[in-house]
């Protein structure tokens, strides 16, 4: 696997509300946000840019931009100051925020995007379908995002993990995105970028 110099790595909303297990219930991966920052380290010392997503939900919701939720996790919040861009959204998907994640990409000529973050099969995989839809070469460690169990249609409720699975299944079987890990993408960023 290549990781391009200018690969850009997207941390999609890991914020505070996401610890309120009274509002969101069971989660998975409880490793997620160790390897989230463990990318935005490899990232920022390789000198590829860092995205931060942040959610702003409506009013009366933990990720409202007036509730503490709104805020990103300490250890995000920590290497804020190194990330290139901060967009700001409102729905699942980062290219549907402020600034416009697609015109700053263009701008700056980065054809391959990392999306790591929460929730695994809302905002990370629409992101990175959208991503795959316009063309890049999407990569997700999916050991690098986390997700909620959730209760659907007549009474049909799938675990984290469920959820977790069909999104890998859904991005790479439907070669929206490759599904790799962490430990392969720091491996690949530590490697010698070919000229």
């Amino acid at each position: 696997m290549e990781i391009a110099a200018d690969a850009a790595l997207l941390v999609i909303d890991v914020q505070k509300g996401f610890d309120d297990t009274a509002f969101w219930g069971p989660r998975n991966n409880p490793g997620a946000e160790r390897n989230i920052t463990a990318l935005m380290d490899a990232w920022q010392a390789t000198g590829r840019p860092v995205v931060l997503v942040q959610h702003a939900s409506r009013p009366g919701s933990v990720l409202a931009p007036d509730h503490p939720g709104h805020a990103f996790k300490d250890a995000v919040a920590e290497r804020a100051d190194r990330a290139a861009l901060l967009v700001t959204k409102t729905v699942n998907s980062a290219f549907y925020g402020t600034p416009d994640l697609a015109d700053w990409l263009a701008a700056q000529g980065i054809r391959q995007l990392v999306v790591a973050g929460i929730q695994t099969n809302m905002c990370v995989e629409t992101t990175a379908r959208m991503g795959g839809n316009l063309g890049y070469d999407v990569l997700v460690p999916l050991d690098a995002t986390h997700t909620f169990d959730l209760s659907g249609p007549a009474g049909l409720r799938l675990s984290a993990d469920q959820l977790a699975a069909a999104t890998a299944v859904n991005l790479q079987g439907g070669r929206f995105a490759r599904v790799v890990t962490t430990g392969q993408l720091l491996s690949a960023a530590a490697a010698p970028v070919p000229a």
